[in-house]
C-alpha cells in the first residue's frame, strides 16, 4: 500500500464534493482580502518600514521573548497599543490564530466553563481543545441562549468562572455581536468576556478602536489582529495587566515561540498611528460599502452595513464554479465552503476594501448577475 494512500483518498473525496482547496495567485480586483483600509501596500507603511530599517531595527528576533527575542520595538508597540485601545496592558503575538488559541488554552482553568458563540473562529476552537475548561456552544448572537446556558451549567453544579468567547464582527456573515448585552450578562454573572475584534479593528469604533471600545473593562479581554485593516502581521491581546503576566508565564504559544519580527512590530506601531488619524480612510471605505450594498442587494446579499458581504449559494460545486468564473473575469472573489461555514451555506465572501473603486464594484455586480442567471441552483 502506498504510504499516503489514505491521504490521497481523502483529497479525492474533497475534490469530488467541491471542497478541495488549492493555492491560487493574487490576481484581479481585490474582493477577497481583509486589507480593508488598503494599508498593506501603502506608501505610509513602506516609509515606516524603511525608516525602521534605517535606524537599525532588525528583521528577525533571534529567539523567544523570554530569551533574547525581546526587542524595544515589541515593548514600545505594546505600550502604545495599550494606550490606543484604552487598556491596562497589551501583548504582541505572531498571529491572531496563535493569540486566540493561547487565550483559550491558557486562561480558563479546570472547573471553569467556556461558553462560545456557534460561529466563533477555528482558532478559538483550537484553544478550547487544548485547554482544561469545559466548553459549551450557544446559538449565534443569542444573548438569551448564553444566559440560559450559564444557568443550566450552574444548576448542574458548575461552580467555576464563566468565559464568554465571541467575535465583534463575524468574518463569514458580516454581522455584529450584541456586545453591550453580552457585557451586561458577563458583569451580572461575574464572567469574563473575550472579544475577538479581528475584523473590526481599524474599521469600527472611534479612531478604529473596535466595537468593544467603551464597554466596562474590568472583565473584558480583547484581541486585535494586525494583519487585516492594520495591513501588517500579528495580533495584540489587550486587557488587565494580570492577563499579560499570566500569558507570559503560562501561555505555551507565547513562551515557546520565536518572537515576532521587531521590524513588523515597528510597522504595526506606524499602522496604529495611521488608523488613529484615519477617519478619511474609514469614510472612503463606508462609501464603497454603500455602493456595494446597493448593487449587490438585488442579487441576494443580506442587508447590513459592514464590509463583509456574504452571498449564500448553498451548493459547494456551484459556489466554486461562480467564484472561478469571477476570477477569470478579473474579480478576485473566493468561495467559502464547509467546514469553514455550516453545511448547506457555501457562499461567495465578497470583501469590500479601499483597494477597489466604485466602478469596479459596479462591474463586479454586473458580472455576478450574469453568472447567477446562467447557473441553476443544484437541487438537494
Amino acid at each position: 500500500m502506498h504510504a499516503f494512500e489514505a491521504h490521497a483518498r481523502d483529497l479525492a473525496d474533497l475534490t469530488a464534493r467541491g471542497r478541495g482547496r488549492r493555492l491560487i495567485p493574487r490576481e484581479g480586483a481585490d474582493f477577497a482580502s481583509n486589507d480593508y483600509l488598503g494599508l498593506s501596500d501603502s506608501p505610509e507603511l513602506r516609509d515606516a518600514v524603511a525608516s525602521a530599517l534605517a535606524r537599525g531595527v532588525p528583521i528577525g528576533s533571534g529567539g523567544s521573548r523570554l530569551l533574547r527575542g525581546n526587542h524595544p520595538e515589541h515593548e514600545a508597540l505594546e505600550t502604545e497599543a495599550a494606550a490606543f485601545f484604552g487598556r491596562e496592558s497589551a501583548l504582541y503575538f505572531s498571529s491572531g490564530y496563535a493569540a486566540n488559541a493561547a487565550l483559550l488554552a491558557t486562561l480558563p482553568q479546570r472547573g471553569d466553563l467556556v461558553l462560545f458563540d456557534a460561529l466563533v473562529h477555528a482558532s478559538a476552537h483550537e484553544g478550547m481543545r487544548l485547554g482544561r475548561a469545559e466548553a459549551r456552544q450557544a446559538a449565534h448572537n443569542d444573548v438569551a441562549a448564553f444566559a440560559e446556558a450559564i444557568a443550566t451549567w450552574r444548576r448542574e453544579g458548575g461552580a467555576g468562572r464563566v468565559w464568554i468567547a465571541v467575535e465583534s464582527l463575524y468574518s463569514m456573515d458580516g454581522d455584529v455581536a450584541p456586545l453591550a448585552a453580552l457585557s451586561a450578562l458577563a458583569e451580572a454573572e461575574n464572567a469574563i468576556l473575550l472579544v475577538d475584534e479581528a475584523h473590526a479593528t481599524g474599521v469600527c469604533g472611534p479612531q478604529g478602536q473596535g466595537l468593544a471600545h467603551g464597554l466596562p473593562t474590568a472583565n473584558l479581554i480583547t484581541l486585535h489582529t494586525c494583519g487585516k485593516a492594520l495591513g501588517c502581521e500579528g495580533a495584540l491581546v489587550t486587557g488587565p495587566a494580570i492577563v499579560r503576566d499570566f500569558l507570559v508565564n503560562r501561555g505555551r504559544a507565547f513562551i515557546f515561540s520565536t518572537a515576532p519580527s521587531p521590524l513588523m512590530a515597528a510597522a504595526v506601531r506606524a499602522a496604529l498611528r495611521i488608523v488613529a488619524e484615519g477617519d478619511a480612510l474609514r469614510s472612503a471605505l463606508a462609501e464603497r460599502i454603500a455602493v456595494a450594498r446597493a448593487a449587490l442587494a438585488p442579487l441576494g446579499v443580506p442587508a447590513g452595513d459592514t464590509q463583509i458581504l456574504p452571498l449564500i449559494l448553498g451548493d459547494d460545486v456551484r459556489t466554486m464554479a461562480v467564484a472561478v468564473a469571477l476570477q477569470e473575469s478579473g474579480f478576485d472573489v473566493r468561495g467559502i465552503r464547509p467546514p469553514t461555514v455550516p453545511a448547506g451555506t457555501s457562499r461567495l465572501r465578497i470583501s469590500i476594501t479601499n483597494n477597489v473603486s466604485p466602478a469596479q464594484i459596479a462591474a463586479l455586480a454586473e458580472r455576478l448577475a450574469t453568472l447567477l442567471a446562467a447557473t441553476e441552483p443544484i437541487a438537494a
